[in-house]
């Protein structure tokens, strides 16, 4: 109590200013210490009644002094489940829908199934917004067995299809419930409430899946899904809601209050809600996402995933309890300042600096939230949401559009742009505070405004109560965030898998962003691959999944957490490029990002790494480059790479997407003295994609895996002796000559294991 109290008395100051805080204040505070100091366990109760009577003035303490009922608050948990699964949906249809240009290598038509959401353009007809405000539950029950049961579709069109009906129906039922209940400010407010929230729950539970929604339709019981679950759970949530589809019937029929009518254009007010729909799934539906964007590798100077995601998180949650109780500071222009900065900061700095402004920005897009939403339901519903979403579509394909630019009409113009991206979201956003200012709209409807007042309570009793039942989930989520952060921090005592020896064991892989060829996450089957492969050093390809058509995601925790490797993951999501990713048994000392040459085809990545291995500092380089048809694009990373690795005299591994023919080309420059490097086996003519460079080093052994059904390139593996000569002129031997321990897994000899086998040699190969 003691603690609340001066959590209180720091909010009066904020709120009010130093001076106008009375001698009231301080006397409240006294007497709840002197209480506090003589209690004993009997006392629980008097202490109780004693801190209520002082603080049922003040803000919070106007929430908490009322009576707490069960069946309100298992109402309000089966909200925010719904909630939950509404964000599911929503972020599981780019996902989905990204399997087919990902194969197409370009647009292939299903990128129609994205303006889904813009179903509630449909609530311009009266007669199906007063139908859809009846049969309320009706939608959300859709929403859920079309974009829940979708995992049970094996064709991929079919499950895109599945996902899109419930995007639509979910969208129609979010709106349709906001609609019905926007003449009850406390109902409307619970709305609200269990909306954001379910976003934090989702957020959170990619927190705990190491990215992954256990619910989407890419997941199932093989890959870590909790399917099953999620949809008994989504079904006795639903269940309460038609308990209460009475009283909900009642309130779709009854009048609502009357209030002035809405002033100004309802376009604002959809630029608005657009703007936010696209800041909280861009930016807040992964709590990694801003960490990445700071990331800029070893020595680590700035925020990791994990622990730090849970700050992300606390973060959602602050912001969303600032809106509800001061909506005139979150409509505020100085609050929409603040924003712009944080998101400036975010956009154009790096490590800590970077991550405090992605804070701010995240702080103020969740406490305008309540202010945004609330403000839009004074308008039509079909136009103003239907418009909305459409904007929120249209900004979703912008920011695909800035990295994609190669592959999509018109790209080239917004080549790169990630500041446009952002700077169109700020402007989005303030359309809607512009609009909220017109309507005097805070968290509260019905309520009128002062500009005068910070703080609004709920309006009475009932809605004190509903207000205080959200709270506590919210703290509950804030709980269980913290307990993931201690759960899944790193023990960081790995150890290479034959350290005996002095064996690094190398490989390459393009791992096409963790979908496989039937369109399931492929974490488990990638990690399993790696760890029976025994891979000390691993280069991943095409792995930057943080983008919303590809579900915000990043492969390389759960594969750094299983696999027990550090793990860098090479030029963020805001650097515009497919990634690279570098995850290691040897401790990482120093590593840089390079953005290489690419005057016209996609931008290549490139991660220069320096490992202690064995107490020797040994260069990493993972490298993509352009693609076969930017010729001159591929000449010029050529030139940087060859003379980057030149520049270094310590022992070196290139692990790389070339895009040449052995022997020809661009082949003479990798290969050269510039570079200093050697080709890991020369005779190897049947590669066109990945090479495995070296120097410095003696060469052990030389392996070729088939994909399977993972992705659509192979996994090369190397075996390297650290602190022996290159063995010039070495030829091969028998793997009976190889000490055991320096010898490839038998495991994937013949027909191998899940479609992994060694092929084109038929059987590794292995140097003297």
């Amino acid at each position: 109590y003691t603690i609340y109290a001066l959590f209180e008395w720091c909010l009066v100051l904020l709120d009010v200013g130093f001076d106008a805080v009375t001698a009231l204040d301080f006397q409240s505070l006294e007497i709840v210490i002197k209480d506090v100091k003589g209690l004993s366990r009997g006392d629980n109760k008097r202490a109780q009644d004693t801190f209520l009577e002082t603080q049922k003035d003040q803000p919070i303490g106007q929430v908490f002094d009322t009576k707490f009922q069960w069946n309100e608050m298992l109402d309000a948990v089966a909200d925010v489940y719904i909630g939950f699964i509404f964000w599911s949906v929503l972020t599981s249809l780019g996902l989905v829908c990204w399997y087919f240009p990902l194969w197409h290598m370009g647009l292939s038509g299903y990128e129609i199934a994205i303006m889904s959401s813009v179903s509630p353009v449909l609530l311009g007809i009266p007669a199906f917004r007063r139908h859809i405000a009846h049969a309320m539950p009706g939608s959300y029950l859709l929403m859920g067995l079309a974009g829940l049961f979708a995992y049970l579709v094996t064709l991929p069109e079919f499950r895109l299809a599945a996902v899109s009906v419930g995007v639509w129906t979910g969208c129609l039922g979010l709106v349709g419930t906001l609609w019905r209940d926007r003449g009850d400010a406390a109902k409307l407010e619970a709305r609200i409430n269990a909306w954001a929230i379910g976003l934090i729950a989702s957020s959170i539970a990619k927190f705990a899946f190491w990215t992954n929604n256990p619910v989407w339709p890419i997941m199932n019981a093989e890959n870590g899904g909790w399917n099953k679950t999620g949809i008994a759970l989504f079904l006795v949530s639903i269940g309460r809601l038609y308990l209460r589809k009475p009283a909900m019937a009642a309130n779709a029929s009854a009048t609502p209050k009357q209030e002035k009518p809405a002033r100004g254009a309802s376009a604002l007010a959809s630029l608005g809600f657009g703007g936010l729909m696209f800041a909280l799934h861009y930016l807040l539906s992964d709590s990694s996402t801003i960490i990445l964007w700071t990331w800029s590798g070893y020595p680590v100077r700035g925020p990791l995933a994990v622990p730090h995601g849970a700050w992300t998180i606390a973060t959602m949650g602050l912001g969303l309890m600032g809106g509800l109780f001061y909506p005139n500071l979150a409509r505020s222009w100085t609050a929409f300042g603040i924003g712009s900065v944080g998101a400036a900061v975010l956009t154009y700095c790096e490590n800590w600096t970077g991550y405090y402004g992605g804070l701010a920005i995240t702080l103020y897009v969740t406490a305008v939230a309540p202010v945004l939403v609330s403000n839009a339901v004074k308008f039509p519903p079909g136009r103003t949401f239907g418009f909305g979403f459409l904007v929120y579509n249209f900004i979703l394909l912008f920011s695909i559009w800035v990295v994609a630019y190669a592959f999509v009409p018109g790209g080239p113009l917004v080549r790169e742009r990630t500041d446009w991206v952002m700077a169109t979201m700020m402007l989005l956003l303030g359309c809607g505070v512009f609009s909220a200012l017109q309507n005097g709209t805070g968290s509260t409807p019905g309520v009128a405004m002062d500009s005068n007042r910070t703080f609004y309570p709920p309006p009475n009793p009932a809605a004190k109560r509903q207000r205080s039942y959200y709270i506590y989930i919210l703290l509950l989520l804030q709980m269980l965030s913290a307990s993931i952060a201690y759960l899944r921090f790193p023990p960081y005592n790995y150890q290479p898998y034959h350290k005996d020896s002095n064996i690094i064991t190398a490989g390459i892989w393009t791992v096409h962003f963790s979908i496989d060829n039937d369109m399931w996450s492929s974490e488990r089957r990638m990690e399993s691959l790696i760890r029976e492969s025994e891979l000390d050093l691993i280069g991943l390809l095409e792995s930057d999944n943080q983008r919303i058509i590809m579900g915000m995601r990043d492969t390389t925790q759960y594969l750094a957490e299983e696999l027990g490797m550090w793990v860098d993951q090479g030029p963020g999501p805001d650097k515009n490029t497919w990634g690279c990713a570098l995850l290691s048994k040897f401790p990482i000392v120093n590593s840089t990002h390079h953005l290489l040459p690419s005057p016209v085809g996609e931008l290549a990545p490139a991660i220069h790494a320096v490992i202690d291995a064995y107490g020797e500092l040994v260069d990493v380089y993972v490298f993509h480059s352009g693609q076969e048809e930017d010729v001159e694009d591929r000449r010029l990373q050529t030139e940087y790479m060859s003379s980057l690795m030149g520049q270094s005299s310590r022992p070196a591994i290139l692990l790389s997407y070339l895009v040449m023919k052995p022997g020809e080309g661009n082949y003479n420059t990798w290969v050269s003295e510039k570079s200093g490097m050697r080709d890991i086996e020369p005779s190897d003519w049947d590669r066109w994609c990945e090479y495995i460079l070296y120097k410095g080093l003696r060469r052990s052994g030389y392996a070729r895996l088939s994909r399977g059904t993972v992705t659509d390139t192979e996994l090369q593996v190397g075996k390297f002796v650290v602190g022996q000569p290159e063995d010039l002129g070495a030829g091969l031997v028998g793997e009976a000559e190889v000490p055991v321990d320096m010898r490839f897994p038998e495991l994937f000899k013949g027909e191998g294991v899940r479609g992994h086998f060694y092929h084109v040699f038929d059987g590794p190969r292995y140097y003297a």
